[in-house]
């Protein structure tokens, strides 16, 4: 997935991957998802995140991080400093992108 950050937060970006909420990390493996990583490309302010899913009910877990209030609080501090491609699919903030290699 891929997503734009403004240049003016790219500090503040940063700064709350490098200290991210104890809660919200937890959350995240609670919703079983695994190896989550995101890169920055300057200076395009480019962000890509990349995570795997081991549960057995994406639609599930979604809706369970998207109800937890610690997460909620995290979207509205990250969020305003995204800055999501005008190209994205309707309904998505971080834009989907497909896959066209992939070596085990």
């Amino acid at each position: 997935m891929v997503i734009g950050l403004n240049a003016d937060k790219v500090a503040e970006y940063k700064d709350l991957h490098a200290n991210a909420w104890p809660g919200v990390l937890k959350m995240i493996t609670e919703c079983n998802i695994a190896n989550y990583s995101i890169y920055l490309k300057e200076p395009e302010n480019l962000l890509f995140g990349y995570w795997e899913y081991h549960g057995e009910d994406f639609e599930a877990d979604a809706a369970k991080m998207a109800a937890d209030p610690e997460t909620q609080r995290w979207w509205d501090v990250c969020m305003p400093c995204q800055k999501p491609l005008e190209t994205r699919k309707k309904g998505e903030w971080w834009a989907i992108m497909d896959e066209v290699f992939h070596l085990d």
